[in-house]
């Protein structure tokens, strides 16, 4: 593996984070902690007039802005184009010991990640020069439960990536805290419902106090690309375990039996907004042989096909699957249903846990349903066509 002139990889942290005041403190924390750090920053303020702000700088000060198309109303494909090559020739000059990647307000760190992980620069893998050490997300506590209880659009804010991101603050927000393995919040923060809220989101994080001189260590411990892809894959996510802490209530549901189409879909309107946040997968009796995401935040819900249940595959095709996936499946085999089971999390201040349970409960097949068989369950309404284009509820 080729590397820098001094025989090193030149590591790299990507900073994440809606809350400007903390993503900016985690970013200077970070750079004054490290020996010749340089950061690198996409400004899309006007992703909307198809134009990207670039500036690195350094201890010195800016020393490279511009203004660059945002090709095909992509931020990814203006990470790719404008960032990588930048990325390769600072680890080229050997002059820095620490690249800092500042990502946009809305930004999704996982496709920015999986970029400087896997991208090339004509023809040269980036990873010859640069290792990612670390995914931050800077947050504030304090704002959480609120953003996440709204649905606001990212483009109502000026967050947006590009034109025609019509995400939500509460759906951005959530995957940025999901993904990172590091939280990064104010020093001030306290043990209230918003910290205890970001713990449950992301159990296996380590949320890092801002200026206590601990977020350098842990941003630079290193990051596995393909475990984080993993971790927020909805076939084999590992869900939040139930909790309860400072008023704020993990519920975790789980059953075999299959949902009936219509009784869950008109279900949806108490179910999605009685968490600040839901995830999870699932089945419906007239899809017997797909498993859904359950994807929600701030009052919207997406639903999205993942792909096929391995029960309904022969035993050949497996193989075309991960091994993660089969070994989950392998060890929660149902003598019925396969692998098939709804798996849903909801977290959220004051969760009516009873009432969300009772609900689901009762948009199972009842016993006479079920004893319909599969050709019954098909014949059932197709009632989550309209979610399944895909759109927002």
């Amino acid at each position: 593996m080729v590397s820098g002139p001094d025989g090193t990889r030149l590591p790299v942290v990507v900073v994440a984070g809606l809350h400007a005041e903390e993503r900016l403190a985690a970013v200077e924390e970070l750079t004054a902690g490290a020996v010749d750090a340089v950061v690198l920053r996409h400004d899309l303020r006007d992703a909307s007039l198809g134009l990207v702000h670039r500036e690195l700088r350094d201890a010195e000060g800016a020393f490279d802005t511009d203004s660059v198309p945002l090709v095909n109303d992509c931020a990814c494909c203006a990470l790719r184009e404008d960032l990588l090559p930048r990325l390769l020739e600072i680890a080229d000059e050997g002059r820095y010991g620490l690249a800092v990647v500042e990502l946009w307000g809305g930004s999704d760190p996982h496709p920015a990640v999986e970029l400087i992980a896997g991208g090339e620069v004509a023809g040269r893998p980036l990873e010859e020069a640069v290792e990612l050490a670390g995914v931050v997300t800077a947050v504030e506590p304090e704002r959480l439960i609120d953003e996440l209880s709204v649905p606001d659009d990212l483009a109502e804010h000026g967050e947006h990536t590009a034109a025609g991101d019509q995400r939500t603050r509460a759906e951005a927000l959530a995957h940025q805290v999901e993904y990172a393995t590091t939280l990064a919040v104010p020093r001030t923060a306290a043990h209230t419902p918003g910290l205890a809220l970001l713990r449950q989101l992301h159990p296996t994080a380590r949320v890092v106090r801002l200026g206590t001189g601990g977020l350098t260590r842990a941003a630079l411990g290193g990051f596995d690309v393909a475990a984080a892809r993993d971790r927020v894959n909805p076939a084999i996510a590992l869900l939040p375990q139930e909790c309860d802490e400072a008023g704020v209530t993990t519920l975790v549901w789980e059953r075999r039996h299959p949902l009936h189409p219509e009784r869950l879909h008109r279900a949806l309107e108490l179910l999605v907004p009685a968490a600040q946040r839901s995830r999870g997968r699932f089945w419906l009796a007239n899809r017997p042989d797909l498993m859904l995401a359950w994807d929600a935040a701030g009052a919207n819900l997406a639903v999205e096909e993942c792909g096929p249940w391995l029960t309904s595959l022969p035993d050949a095709a497996w193989d075309l699957y991960p091994p993660a996936r089969r070994a989950a499946a392998a060890l929660d085999w149902h003598p019925l249903h396969g692998d098939r089971v709804q798996q849903l999390s909801f977290t959220a201040e004051g969760l009516d846990v009873d009432g969300i349970t009772e609900l689901l409960d009762s948009c199972l097949l009842t016993d006479a349903e079920l004893a319909a068989g599969e050709p019954g369950w098909k014949a059932l309404p197709d009632a989550f066509q309209d979610l399944l284009d895909p759109v927002h509820l």
